[in-house]
């Protein structure tokens, strides 16, 4: 008996063929949105209003990705991207958008992921001002990333380019911070003529308070050869220059340490209050997570200070508390602070700014943030919480809330999505959403940082 079989569609070419579409949207990763067949099409570079012709590069059931080969019409958000190596840079996304309207676009996806998956109606009073500062040269910190070619003993330096494990040699940043962009490419060039140039790791630049710093990772001991052609350089660019072997450990190239085990550290000053009064000093080593975005930061400091209210009669637990970037302030107001934090070295640094800052009424531990700390001897009763966790969230660290009762919650969010499911948590716990606000830290790139603020209502 004869078989009959349907004949497979050929998906290579419809992966090839190219259409018209209509972009309506973006998607909170700053992708264009356009509809065809029923399915919803995700088109990086692209912007709403835009009629575009794509190329397909992936079709799954109930959507597709495109590439965007052609704009068949501009939108009037669209501007000429600044960085000659924005194609194949993958650090920024947006670039070809002006900044008010990334502003506006971040702003509604992040009332849109909270209305969607927190269950909050949002109203108007409840949506702060955006907090929002340059839109150029605002980095201060940045890590690039070195691929030595054995063929031409050329080294490169860049930063990753989109979607690839690939680097793209760079001689620029336009959101970096200006001194640093214009060490990119006469640090190439010097490390480049060093002997030792096989063994080097990644560069790593800081815009601090106290000067410019960079921190040159190496696998290899180097030569003396190379360490005084870095402490010429160094000098030249009056910078310090720190080396960061193996085991983590730093040595000091320039200015000349002390003694052989002593180092400069980058610091960032922090006021403890609306007057800039009482400020404190934060130091930070390589390695320790610090907000990249400096004046960002500062007006998010301020913020959650006016949105805690801390008193001179409070307890106040900062959870994920890093080396103390709201904790340090936030002691200068209440009676007393408690920092918690998962990484021992960030933990260790903390305690040090704290001596630094002559803080007594300040303490640090280091602990498993997704297990229940009502049980630690030093939490005792908490008036008031702050988190700031990393892009997954703190989904486990609020299943124990229920125990603290904090009367208020301000919980500071590098992702609305997680931020969003979070929110449903604390609901749960019987606190309401009172106050959201979107906090511009990366303009140029689809990230979105966020702010609310919980109060406890049962």
């Amino acid at each position: 008996m004869a078989q009959f079989f349907k004949a497979k569609p050929n998906k290579s070419k419809q992966l090839s063929s190219k259409l018209s579409l209509k972009v309506t949207q973006l998607d909170h990763l700053g992708a264009g949105i356009a509809q065809y067949q029923g399915k919803v099409v995700f088109v990086p570079g692209a912007l709403p209003d835009e009629e575009v012709t794509v190329q397909f590069i992936e079709q799954k059931k109930s959507y597709a990705k495109a590439k965007l080969t052609k704009i068949e019409q501009a939108s009037s958000q669209r501007t000429e991207p600044v960085c000659p190596h924005y194609q194949q840079c993958g650090g920024c996304n947006l670039q070809h958008m002006a900044l008010e309207a990334q502003r506006e676009h971040k702003q509604q996806a992040l009332i849109d992921l909270m209305n969607k998956l927190g269950g909050n109606a949002l109203d108007d009073n409840k949506i702060a001002p955006a907090i929002k500062g340059e839109g150029w040269h605002y980095r201060r910190r940045a890590r690039l990333a070195t691929v030595f070619n054995k063929n031409t003993q050329h080294l490169q330096l860049g930063f990753r380019q989109s979607a690839s494990s690939k680097i793209a040699t760079i001689t620029q940043c336009d959101v970096l911070a200006k001194p640093l962009s214009d060490l990119i490419k006469p640090f190439a060039a010097n490390l480049n003529q060093l002997k030792s140039k096989a063994s080097l790791g990644h560069l790593e630049l800081t815009q601090a308070e106290n000067g410019i710093f960079a921190v040159l990772r190496v696998t290899k001991r180097l030569p003396a050869s190379d360490t005084r052609w870095l402490a010429e350089f160094a000098a030249n660019q009056k910078i310090t220059l720190l080396i960061q072997d193996n085991d983590n450990s730093l040595s000091q190239i320039y200015p000349e340490p002390l003694d052989e085990t002593s180092v400069t550290l980058p610091h960032y000053l922090l006021a403890s209050d609306d007057n800039n009064n009482q400020g404190v000093t934060c130091e930070f080593t390589p390695g320790n997570f610090v907000q990249v975005n400096g004046a960002i930061n500062h007006a998010m400091v301020q913020q959650a200070l006016t949105w805690l209210a801390p008193q001179k009669d409070e307890r106040i637990l900062d959870l994920f508390c890093g080396v103390g970037n709201f904790s340090l302030p936030l002691a200068s107001n209440a009676q007393q602070v408690i920092g918690v934090e998962g990484v021992p070295e960030m933990v260790q640094q903390a305690k040090a700014n704290a001596q630094l800052n002559h803080l007594t009424n300040l303490s640090f531990h280091h602990a498993d943030l997704s297990a229940d700390l009502t049980h630690e001897k030093w939490l005792g009763k908490i008036d008031k919480l702050l988190l700031d966790p990393a892009r997954a969230g703190a989904f486990e660290s609020l299943q124990w809330l229920h125990k603290m009762r904090p009367k208020k919650v301000v919980y500071v969010s590098c992702n609305p999505a997680s931020l969003a499911r979070d929110t449903k948590v604390l609901n749960e716990q019987g606190y309401q959403l009172t106050r959201l606000g979107m906090v511009d830290m990366f303009p140029q790139t689809h990230h979105i940082e966020a702010m609310a603020l919980f109060e406890l209502t049962v």
